[in-house]
């Protein structure tokens, strides 16, 4: 099937430019073209053989080597044998989980170390932000 480049650009940020299988940094501009840096192809993770839709919950990105390697198989299966559970997570996911670190950490400095101040607490609000972004679910 033929994605336009805005739903192209929608399944590629799913996991923030990496392929849901083995994690591998993908390449916007590398779409379809094998042999490339970071090239890539979306895969359904559940199968369009065995009832998967296009739907985009259904639609991630996949290097080439793991969308031609799956093939009809499950999902799990092939993230498995990479040593994965789940696929990596968006920017925006990521975000959102800085950003609750943050405000952990913060809300920890200021009750655990009232002594820090504004600049520890500033660099205890940073650490966390940088923590939480980090986090990947596995």
């Amino acid at each position: 099937m033929a994605y336009d480049e805005k739903r192209r650009d929608a399944i590629f940020e799913r996991t923030d430019g990496r392929c849901h299988i083995c994690r591998k940094q993908l390449a916007r501009k590398n779409y379809g073209t094998a042999g490339r840096r970071g090239a890539w192809e979306v895969d359904h993770s559940k199968p369009r053989a065995k009832g998967g839709s296009d739907r985009l919950n259904n639609l991630y990105p996949a290097c080439i080597s793991c969308n031609r390697s799956k093939q009809a198989s499950a999902t799990r299966t092939a993230r498995s044998k990479k040593g994965y559970r789940a696929a990596p997570l968006s920017a925006r996911k990521k975000a959102r989980n800085g950003a609750l670190g943050a405000t952990l950490c913060t809300v920890a400095a200021r009750a655990l170390l009232p002594a820090l101040g504004p600049g520890g607490l500033i660099g205890a609000g940073l650490l966390g932000f940088w923590a939480g972004a980090q986090y990947e679910p596995e």
